[in-house]
């Protein structure tokens, strides 16, 4: 039998024992000093035995709910006219939203079939992946439907408004999916759900366009695989790569997780299932109607530099275009130079760095290379920083700079569509620019301290070793690189002993002993 430190040893690395659950407001200072507004820190009816009526996920949801209704009224003054009265105004109120322009401009009014029907002008197809394109079809049918019940008339106005808030209402659906998913991904800390419930970029990014479906997507993905759920994992990073293009990359970090650990079956199936979902989506429009299907890829290799880039700092100080296809050639240059980087990182590190952390880090690296960053792409980062670094003053810090942006960019809007020129002159927008990309860069870089200090890392600190890691949580490394890393494994051989699986009862057979490392 194993000694009572070896079992403690144990139980810390074991990734099946359920944790007390962790209060933010007696870990986190700055929570603890926001608690205050609502009743101050935790205490005894925050216990797991209190016997609470709102549990902590369904507290984070309807907080989530509540934050994108406050954002959802942020847009009245679009919702009311400044969307239809000229394009100066939706910008000076930092109301705009693509949703109910693509409504008229994407011949969704007009009943055209996304990607099988030709539409006027020079954009010809729908230009968003397969299924973001039958997000956008079945609100058009659902508003179809409001003016066949006669909720609204054929006005123009009233259509676009109709659409727009039916597809508030899917999106809202999408926000709880969201908030429950990333609360239920740590299953000690469901508080770290309220960062994204709590985010004021979440609140007033929501409603500008599509991304919260693949978001919600990914965000189910997170929770399968923190559950060891491999082929659900693969298969919803598949659906939310064919609603967007980031979340493919969150198969990217599980190779050198994988490599580490020695789990290359479980890579091999979540790939494989990713695959395989994303093809049945696409490979029916891919069949049926080609021209159209690859509409979203042949644009988003054509298009120019746009708002939000580095690029766009970069040619508006130099006055020098820069030709797309080496913007397109150095962005994934980039990219896979970051991957390599976190390959080395994940082998070196004293302790294998947390799913979440190469996660977060690798998509931000795709954003702040990509040649546009629009304001929603935010959205994409804020359940992954929920998981990867769940502290509130590091997510408030890179909060703010994002507000700081979203303003920034309708104000130059404003400035450059006006005819009087009132809102923020490049200058100032270039540096609004700059304030979101170092935002972004800050918050990468105490993810990157946490991995190389692990003991900095707060998700770490009742012994957990990966909660979102799933069939990762608490597995032993079977090959390393560096010293830091060597010392870790050798001290971890040194104390673990046999091993005991907490997840189930004690009883003959219940031991067995740890495989050492290779």
């Amino acid at each position: 039998m194993p000694s009572a430190e070896e079992t403690s040893v144990n139980e810390d690395r074991s990734p099946r024992r359920e944790r007390p659950e962790v209060a933010p407001t007696l870990r986190d200072s700055v929570a603890r000093a926001g608690s205050e507004l609502i009743g101050g820190p935790a205490g005894r009816r925050a216990l797991p035995d209190a016997g609470r009526r709102l549990t902590p996920v369904a507290v984070v949801a309807l907080t989530a709910i509540g934050l994108f209704a406050l954002g959802m009224v942020q847009k009245l003054p679009c919702y009311n006219w400044a969307w239809f009265r000229g394009t100066n105004s939706q910008y000076t109120h930092a109301c705009y939203s693509d949703i109910p322009h693509l409504y008229l401009g994407r011949g969704f009014s007009e009943g055209l079939i996304p990607y099988f029907d030709r539409l006027p002008g020079d954009m010809q197809y729908l230009e968003y992946p397969v299924l973001t394109g039958l997000f956008m079809q079945v609100a058009a049918w659902i508003s179809d439907i409001g003016f066949a019940l006669g909720i609204s008339d054929a006005d123009v106005m009233q259509q676009e408004q109709l659409y727009w808030l039916v597809n508030a209402g899917m999106l809202m659906a999408c926000t709880a999916v969201i908030a429950v998913c990333t609360a239920r991904t740590h299953r000690s800390r469901p508080w770290d759900g309220l960062l994204v419930a709590l985010a004021p970029a979440f609140a007033l990014t929501a409603t500008i366009n599509w991304d919260l479906f693949a978001v919600a997507l990914t965000a189910a993905a997170m929770l399968m695989w923190s559950r060891g759920r491999v082929l659900a994992f693969g298969i919803l990073i598949g659906l939310a790569t064919a609603a967007k293009l980031y979340p493919v990359f969150l198969l990217a970090p599980l190779l050198p997780l994988c490599w580490r650990t020695g789990k290359w079956r479980e890579f091999f199936t979540a790939s494989l299932a990713a695959a395989g979902a994303w093809l049945v989506v696409n490979l029916p429009v891919m069949l049926l109607a080609p021209e159209g299907w690859k509409k979203f890829y042949t644009f988003s290799q054509e298009r120019q530099i746009d708002f939000g880039s580095f690029w766009l700092v970069i040619t508006q100080r130099t006055g020098e275009p820069i030709d797309v296809q080496t913007v397109n050639d150095t962005a994934i240059l980039l990219v896979v130079a970051a991957f390599a980087g976190l390959c080395v990182l994940t082998l070196t590190a004293p302790r294998r760095p947390r799913f979440a952390q190469l996660a977060f880090l690798l998509v931000a690296v795709f954003i702040l290379t990509n040649k546009v960053y629009s304001p929603q792409y935010v959205l994409w980062l804020i359940p992954l920083a929920a998981l990867a670094r769940p502290r509130w003053r590091d997510f408030l810090v890179w909060q703010a700079c994002e507000v700081m942006y979203f303003l920034g960019i309708w104000m130059y809007l404003a400035y450059t569509s006006g005819e009087k020129h009132q809102g923020l002159p490049p200058e100032g927008y270039q540096l609004a620019i700059a304030l979101h990309l170092l935002g972004t860069l800050y918050l990468c870089a105490v993810i990157v301290r946490d991995i190389l200090k692990p003991e900095r890392d707060g998700v770490r600190t009742d012994g957990s070793d990966d909660p979102s890691g799933g069939v990762l949580d608490g597995a032993d490394d079977v090959y390393v690189l560096g010293n830091a890393a060597r010392r870790e494994q050798d001290a971890a051989r040194a104390v673990e002993g046999p091993r005991v699986d907490w997840g189930k009862e004690a009883g003959p057979g219940a031991e067995k002993e740890s495989q050492p490392a290779v």
